[in-house]
């Protein structure tokens, strides 16, 4: 027989038990929505630049590519840094890229500024390439400390004209690459070495390599400058080899025939 005791302390316990296992529901179902929000959390337009602007910094070769197609690659170093942010959240980048033999000498220099494309273009990130008021304020700017770099502000002050913009979308999964894309079809304007107009395009891998293939065409749809074969195929650094044959002295004949070569090229100027 049960008491009027026993019969309040069992109703008492069945309270609880009921109560805590809801509590304890309830904290499962609130953890398993947090973890689904995560996991299902969309990458936003701000991710993606930011991803590209990371993947482009650092310093990148070209040696493998150019020690087994010596004809058609030269051995470039291409470095790349943060230079300045501006104030919408555009990250603007410094590059440069020289021989490899003569990194303190650099042929090319830019601004890059990366931000996300515009809702209504098609693409996840716009690389615009910028020139640069004075060149020569910014030799080695990535291989300089902070503080002996141009401020930020000295460097939005420093963009000149535009030159051209790569739009770039994901890629597929399974692909190597995590961003490709192009300028647009009648590429931007350029008059160097007969060119009416040029082209670029660009893959940026998983590996943080970076692919760059830019080309000049005459106003008859002739190509007359950039790598005929392919885009040029940038590294980084720490994969590369320090036997590369064109960076050892015994080959100097070898890289300065090139440089000769390169006269024509894309790499000068565009």
């Amino acid at each position: 027989m049960v008491t009027g005791s026993e019969s309040s302390n069992s109703n008492s316990s069945g309270g609880w038990g009921t109560a805590r296992g809801l509590v304890t529901k309830t904290l499962v179902l609130l953890g398993g929505a947090l973890l689904l929000k995560r996991l299902t959390k969309s990458t936003t337009r701000w991710d993606h630049a930011r991803l590209v602007a990371r993947s482009l910094s650092g310093e990148k070769l070209s040696s493998e590519q150019a020690s087994r197609d010596p004809d058609n690659y030269f051995n470039i170093r291409m470095i790349t840094c943060p230079a300045a942010d501006m104030v919408d959240g555009s990250k603007v980048l410094y590059f440069e890229q020289a021989f490899r033999r003569t990194p303190q000498k650099p042929f090319r220099q830019r601004f890059y500024m990366v931000k996300p494309c515009s809702k209504e273009l098609k693409c996840d990130v716009e690389l615009s390439s910028y020139a640069i008021r004075d060149v020569e304020e910014y030799k080695n700017f990535c291989d300089r400390p902070k503080d002996q770099r141009p401020l930020p502000e000295e460097v939005i002050g420093d963009i000149a004209e535009h030159l051209t913009t790569i739009y770039l979308r994901r890629c597929d999964r399974g692909k190597r690459c995590l961003y490709e894309g192009s300028t647009p079809p009648g590429g931007f304007p350029n008059s160097w070495n007969g060119a009416s107009y040029c082209t670029s395009e660009l893959s940026v891998l998983k590996s943080n390599e970076i692919h760059s293939w830019d080309r000049g065409y005459d106003d008859d749809g002739s190509q007359v400058w950039g790598p005929r074969e392919g885009p040029y195929e940038f590294k980084p650094a720490a994969s590369s080899s320090s036997n590369d044959m064109f960076y050892s002295p015994l080959n100097l004949p070898i890289q300065q025939s090139m440089e000769k070569r390169i006269e024509g090229s894309f790499v000068l100027q565009d």
